[in-house]
């Protein structure tokens, strides 16, 4: 299969690298520079008439969320009629809206292993999210691809997914956001301060663009909600210091945990 990557950063330079030894893969980036090493795939510097010479089938969109829909928007008009257009975004606002009226078939999924944390050498215990609208065809192709990467798969709608980000990243960003807004200097830290400064300076390296719009979700807020009930709970626990209220509170986060 012709496949066009859109983007060479940590993402996209994984999926050519994947993809290139089994598929005519060519990848596209702005910065000229970030396609320098490359390996076993066609480097586009602008894009034109080698994308409508290439003709590709397929579309893998992996520009960062904040130019996802703008990359789709400059490299439309050089593709036949048939190529199927994906993206591998977090975030999907607009993106049911933009696939209706490019008139072209799509597949839109969720790798849920950012690079920032997981080892993209050992997937096995990492997560993809397949959006049920898409093509048939796409579909199949990304469910291939991420069953070789011995991933779990789940089938969300746009709807679906929007709210499981809402819970699965919006209450992770919020906890590490607040943990860091209190954080102070530590001469000796432990162990579980360390673990959780190396995860908040992970999510801080993130783009802030990406950061915004996942807990600009319309579900965070619920989920924001929960924390502060969770923290006025705990907090009361500690100010009455009830030893009972908190085994109970202990046992009960436990379970959660199972």
């Amino acid at each position: 299969m012709r496949i066009l990557i859109l983007g060479a950063g940590k993402m996209g330079s994984f999926f050519c690298d994947l993809l290139s030894f089994d598929h005519d893969v060519a990848i596209y980036d702005y910065d000229p520079k970030r396609l320098r090493f490359t390996y076993n795939a066609r480097r586009f510097t602008e894009l034109g008439e080698e994308v409508r010479e290439f003709a590709p089938e397929l579309v893998i969109n992996a520009a960062t969320v904040k130019y996802t829909l703008q990359a789709f928007e400059a490299v439309l008009p050089y593709l036949p009629e048939t190529t199927i257009l994906s993206d591998i975004a977090s975030v999907k606002t607009g993106l049911p809206e933009f696939y209706a009226a490019a008139g072209h078939p799509f597949v839109s999924t969720h790798p849920m292993f950012g690079p920032t944390f997981a080892s993209l050498s050992n997937l096995s215990q990492e997560n993809a999210i397949i959006i049920k609208e898409g093509d048939f065809l796409g579909k199949v192709f990304f469910r291939d691809l991420y069953n070789k990467l011995h991933l779990h798969i789940e089938e969300y709608t746009f709807e679906e997914h929007d709210t499981t980000i809402a819970y699965s990243l919006s209450i992770p960003f919020a906890s590490s956001l607040v943990f860091a807004g209190v954080m102070k200097h530590q001469d000796a830290p432990g162990t579980t301060f360390k673990r959780h400064m190396a995860i908040a300076r992970g999510l801080m390296s993130e783009d802030d663009y990406l950061l915004s719009e996942i807990l600009f979700n319309p579900n965070t807020s619920d989920q924001l909600e929960k924390i502060r009930t969770q923290l006025a709970e705990l907090r009361d626990i500690v100010d009455t210091r009830d030893s009972d209220r908190m085994t109970a509170y202990l046992e009960r986060v436990r379970k959660n945990l199972e």
